[in-house]
């Protein structure tokens, strides 16, 4: 179920239409999230602080850090 909901979220047909000059791809955003959980998750496995810290880095960036600084920038 949340996978059709994010489906039909990241749908350029259905989901929300881009206001103002934002015009990133959330595609980018959410790969970077997955493959932050990943890493997290793998860090968790094989007891290494330094993935665990890296993933939730990853998924920081993603969630605040690059979209605060494509704003900014913009």
């Amino acid at each position: 179920m949340l996978l059709a909901l994010i489906a039909e979220f990241l749908d350029p047909d259905k989901g929300p239409k881009p206001t103002g000059d934002w015009r990133s791809d959330p595609k980018a955003f959410l790969a970077l999230i997955l493959i932050g959980f990943l890493v997290g998750a793998l860090g968790h496995l094989f007891k290494s602080k330094t993935m665990v810290a890296t993933g939730v880095l990853m998924i920081f960036l993603a969630t605040v850090g690059v979209p605060l600084y494509l704003h900014l920038t913009r």
